[in-house]
Protein backbone atom coordinates (compact mmCIF):
# COMPACT_ATOMS: atom_id res chain seq x y z
CA UNK A 1 0.00 0.00 0.00
CA UNK A 2 2.81 2.19 0.20
CA UNK A 3 4.36 1.91 -2.47
CA UNK A 4 0.70 2.46 -4.53
CA UNK A 5 0.69 5.57 -2.35
CA UNK A 6 3.64 6.78 -3.26
CA UNK A 7 3.36 5.98 -6.44
CA UNK A 8 -0.18 8.03 -6.96
CA UNK A 9 1.46 11.10 -4.95
CA UNK A 10 3.66 11.74 -8.17
CA UNK A 11 1.73 11.29 -10.54
CA UNK A 12 -1.01 13.10 -8.80
CA UNK A 13 1.31 15.95 -8.12
CA UNK A 14 0.34 19.52 -8.71
CA UNK A 15 1.25 22.04 -11.97
CA UNK A 16 3.96 23.91 -9.55
CA UNK A 17 5.67 20.73 -8.99
CA UNK A 18 8.77 19.17 -10.17
CA UNK A 19 7.45 16.86 -12.86
CA UNK A 20 5.55 19.65 -14.83
CA UNK A 21 8.10 22.21 -14.14
CA UNK A 22 11.18 19.88 -15.59
CA UNK A 23 9.33 19.07 -18.73
CA UNK A 24 8.63 22.84 -19.65
CA UNK A 25 11.97 24.06 -19.13
CA UNK A 26 13.87 22.03 -20.83
CA UNK A 27 11.70 21.19 -23.90
CA UNK A 28 9.60 23.89 -25.35
CA UNK A 29 10.55 26.98 -23.20
CA UNK A 30 14.69 25.78 -24.16
CA UNK A 31 13.67 25.58 -28.10
CA UNK A 32 11.92 28.96 -27.92
CA UNK A 33 14.47 31.02 -25.92
CA UNK A 34 17.12 29.66 -28.78
CA UNK A 35 14.68 30.00 -31.75
CA UNK A 36 13.92 33.67 -30.23
CA UNK A 37 17.45 33.75 -30.42
CA UNK A 38 17.83 32.92 -33.71
CA UNK A 39 15.73 35.28 -35.25
CA UNK A 40 16.75 37.78 -33.46
CA UNK A 41 20.27 36.95 -35.12
CA UNK A 42 18.24 37.20 -38.15
CA UNK A 43 16.93 40.41 -38.15
CA UNK A 44 20.44 41.70 -36.99
CA UNK A 45 21.93 40.25 -40.53
CA UNK A 46 18.74 41.04 -42.61
CA UNK A 47 19.42 44.51 -41.07
CA UNK A 48 23.31 44.46 -42.13
CA UNK A 49 22.33 42.90 -45.46
CA UNK A 50 19.37 46.27 -46.00
CA UNK A 51 22.22 49.14 -45.29
CA UNK A 52 24.92 47.85 -47.52
CA UNK A 53 22.37 47.56 -50.04
CA UNK A 54 21.16 51.30 -49.40
CA UNK A 55 24.80 52.25 -49.56
CA UNK A 56 25.20 50.65 -52.92
CA UNK A 57 21.80 52.66 -54.16
CA UNK A 58 23.09 55.57 -52.87
CA UNK A 59 26.61 55.25 -54.93
CA UNK A 60 25.06 54.68 -57.82
CA UNK A 61 21.82 57.36 -57.51
CA UNK A 62 25.34 59.62 -58.20
CA UNK A 63 25.50 58.42 -62.08
CA UNK A 64 22.84 59.16 -64.51
CA UNK A 65 21.99 56.42 -66.88
CA UNK A 66 19.95 56.82 -69.78
CA UNK A 67 18.32 53.92 -71.96
CA UNK A 68 19.06 55.15 -75.55
CA UNK A 69 18.06 51.36 -77.17
CA UNK A 70 16.61 47.92 -77.00
CA UNK A 71 16.51 45.49 -80.06
CA UNK A 72 14.38 41.87 -79.89
CA UNK A 73 15.67 39.37 -81.71
CA UNK A 74 13.70 36.10 -82.43
CA UNK A 75 15.09 32.77 -83.13
CA UNK A 76 12.79 29.55 -84.24
CA UNK A 77 13.66 26.76 -83.16
CA UNK A 78 11.54 23.53 -82.77
CA UNK A 79 9.56 24.18 -79.83
CA UNK A 80 8.81 27.29 -81.24
CA UNK A 81 10.71 30.82 -81.04
CA UNK A 82 13.11 32.08 -78.61
CA UNK A 83 13.58 35.64 -78.10
CA UNK A 84 16.37 37.59 -76.53
CA UNK A 85 17.00 41.44 -75.60
CA UNK A 86 20.08 44.06 -76.64
CA UNK A 87 19.86 47.43 -75.06
CA UNK A 88 22.24 50.08 -75.05
CA UNK A 89 23.09 52.30 -72.32
CA UNK A 90 24.65 55.62 -71.92
CA UNK A 91 26.09 56.47 -68.49
CA UNK A 92 27.65 59.52 -66.98
CA UNK A 93 27.76 61.96 -63.90
CA UNK A 94 26.77 65.01 -65.32
CA UNK A 95 30.37 66.28 -64.75
CA UNK A 96 32.45 65.61 -67.33
CA UNK A 97 32.77 61.72 -68.00
CA UNK A 98 30.24 59.81 -69.73
CA UNK A 99 30.53 56.09 -71.15
CA UNK A 100 28.17 53.70 -73.42
CA UNK A 101 27.21 50.05 -73.06
CA UNK A 102 25.99 47.20 -74.60
CA UNK A 103 24.35 44.29 -73.26
CA UNK A 104 22.01 40.94 -74.42
CA UNK A 105 19.83 38.59 -72.43
CA UNK A 106 16.65 36.59 -72.20
CA UNK A 107 14.83 39.10 -70.14
CA UNK A 108 15.28 42.87 -70.21
CA UNK A 109 16.19 43.93 -66.99
CA UNK A 110 19.42 41.42 -67.37
CA UNK A 111 20.29 43.53 -70.63
CA UNK A 112 20.04 46.38 -69.11
CA UNK A 113 21.96 45.65 -65.91
CA UNK A 114 24.56 44.19 -68.40
CA UNK A 115 24.93 47.36 -70.56
CA UNK A 116 25.00 49.38 -67.42
CA UNK A 117 27.76 47.46 -66.21
CA UNK A 118 29.65 47.81 -69.43
CA UNK A 119 28.76 51.26 -69.99
CA UNK A 120 30.41 52.26 -66.07
CA UNK A 121 33.77 50.08 -67.41
CA UNK A 122 34.29 52.10 -70.31
CA UNK A 123 33.82 55.81 -68.79
CA UNK A 124 35.69 58.58 -70.08
CA UNK A 125 36.81 62.03 -68.94
CA UNK A 126 35.42 64.80 -71.41
CA UNK A 127 37.05 68.67 -70.52
CA UNK A 128 34.12 71.32 -70.52
CA UNK A 129 34.26 75.05 -70.66
CA UNK A 130 32.98 76.66 -67.93
CA UNK A 131 30.96 73.31 -67.14
CA UNK A 132 28.46 73.80 -69.41
CA UNK A 133 30.03 73.77 -73.33
CA UNK A 134 31.97 72.42 -75.55
CA UNK A 135 36.07 74.05 -75.86
CA UNK A 136 35.43 73.92 -79.78
CA UNK A 137 33.82 72.23 -82.29
CA UNK A 138 34.08 68.35 -83.27
CA UNK A 139 33.79 65.48 -86.11
CA UNK A 140 33.21 62.19 -85.37
CA UNK A 141 32.69 59.43 -88.00
CA UNK A 142 31.73 55.86 -87.78
CA UNK A 143 30.81 53.60 -90.08
CA UNK A 144 27.63 55.35 -91.95
CA UNK A 145 27.09 57.73 -89.04
CA UNK A 146 28.74 61.46 -88.84
CA UNK A 147 28.27 63.97 -86.50
CA UNK A 148 29.10 67.20 -86.22
CA UNK A 149 29.81 69.07 -82.30
CA UNK A 150 29.17 73.15 -81.69
CA UNK A 151 30.05 74.89 -78.56
CA UNK A 152 27.51 77.15 -77.75
CA UNK A 153 26.71 80.14 -75.36
CA UNK A 154 24.80 80.27 -72.06
CA UNK A 155 21.12 79.95 -72.79
CA UNK A 156 21.08 77.65 -76.20
CA UNK A 157 20.35 74.26 -74.24
CA UNK A 158 21.12 71.08 -76.09
CA UNK A 159 20.13 71.07 -79.57
CA UNK A 160 20.46 67.48 -80.64
CA UNK A 161 18.34 64.65 -81.29
CA UNK A 162 17.51 60.51 -80.21
CA UNK A 163 20.66 58.96 -78.63
CA UNK A 164 23.35 62.16 -78.84
CA UNK A 165 21.08 63.88 -76.67
CA UNK A 166 21.17 61.04 -74.04
CA UNK A 167 24.57 61.27 -74.24
CA UNK A 168 25.05 65.44 -73.21
CA UNK A 169 22.49 65.11 -70.55
CA UNK A 170 24.59 62.37 -68.63
CA UNK A 171 27.56 63.91 -69.75
CA UNK A 172 26.29 67.60 -67.61
CA UNK A 173 26.40 69.95 -71.23
CA UNK A 174 24.57 72.38 -70.94
CA UNK A 175 24.98 74.56 -74.61
CA UNK A 176 25.51 72.31 -77.69
CA UNK A 177 24.50 72.41 -80.93
CA UNK A 178 24.78 68.77 -83.16
CA UNK A 179 23.91 67.72 -86.27
CA UNK A 180 24.02 64.07 -87.43
CA UNK A 181 24.69 63.39 -91.21
CA UNK A 182 24.03 59.91 -92.42
CA UNK A 183 22.92 56.99 -90.78
CA UNK A 184 20.05 57.11 -88.25
CA UNK A 185 21.77 53.64 -86.25
CA UNK A 186 21.83 54.92 -82.13
CA UNK A 187 25.20 52.48 -82.15
CA UNK A 188 26.95 54.21 -85.09
CA UNK A 189 25.41 57.46 -83.61
CA UNK A 190 26.92 57.13 -80.42
CA UNK A 191 30.70 55.62 -81.37
CA UNK A 192 30.41 58.54 -83.87
CA UNK A 193 29.69 61.11 -81.25
CA UNK A 194 31.76 59.80 -78.75
CA UNK A 195 34.98 59.99 -81.09
CA UNK A 196 34.39 63.56 -81.63
CA UNK A 197 34.36 63.80 -77.68
CA UNK A 198 37.56 61.87 -77.39
CA UNK A 199 39.55 64.54 -79.71
CA UNK A 200 38.14 67.51 -77.72
CA UNK A 201 41.16 69.03 -75.57
CA UNK A 202 41.54 72.49 -73.08
CA UNK A 203 43.70 75.06 -72.97
CA UNK A 204 45.28 73.82 -69.99
CA UNK A 205 46.33 70.47 -71.43
CA UNK A 206 47.78 72.19 -74.52
CA UNK A 207 49.69 74.83 -73.00
CA UNK A 208 50.93 72.07 -70.97
CA UNK A 209 52.11 70.06 -74.08
CA UNK A 210 53.40 73.15 -75.81
CA UNK A 211 54.76 74.56 -72.27
CA UNK A 212 53.55 78.17 -72.46
CA UNK A 213 50.97 79.48 -70.50
CA UNK A 214 47.04 79.43 -70.84
CA UNK A 215 47.00 83.37 -71.14
CA UNK A 216 49.42 83.17 -74.52
CA UNK A 217 47.58 81.13 -76.23
CA UNK A 218 44.14 83.14 -75.92
CA UNK A 219 46.11 86.26 -76.84
CA UNK A 220 47.06 84.83 -80.29
CA UNK A 221 43.22 84.24 -80.74
CA UNK A 222 43.05 88.14 -80.94
CA UNK A 223 41.86 89.04 -77.74
CA UNK A 224 43.72 91.74 -75.83
CA UNK A 225 45.49 90.83 -72.39
CA UNK A 226 43.12 91.61 -69.83
CA UNK A 227 40.48 89.62 -71.63
CA UNK A 228 43.34 87.07 -71.99
CA UNK A 229 44.45 86.76 -68.34
CA UNK A 230 40.97 86.60 -67.35
CA UNK A 231 39.49 84.10 -69.27
CA UNK A 232 42.76 81.98 -68.50
CA UNK A 233 42.30 82.57 -64.78
CA UNK A 234 38.53 81.16 -65.83
CA UNK A 235 40.07 77.94 -66.99
CA UNK A 236 39.61 75.07 -64.36
CA UNK A 237 40.35 72.15 -66.78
Amino acid sequence: MADETEVKGVEGAPAGEAQPTEGRGRGPRGGRGGDRGGRGGDRGGRGRRDDRRGNQEEQGEELIEKLVHINRVSKTVKGGKRFGFAALVVVGDGKGRAGFGHGKAREVPEAISKATAAAKKAMVRVPLKEGRTLHHDGNGHFGAGKVTLRSAPAGTGIIAGGPMRAIFESLGVADVVTKSVGTSNPYNMIRATFEALGEQTSPKSVAQRRGKKIADLLRRGGATDAVAQADAEAVVE
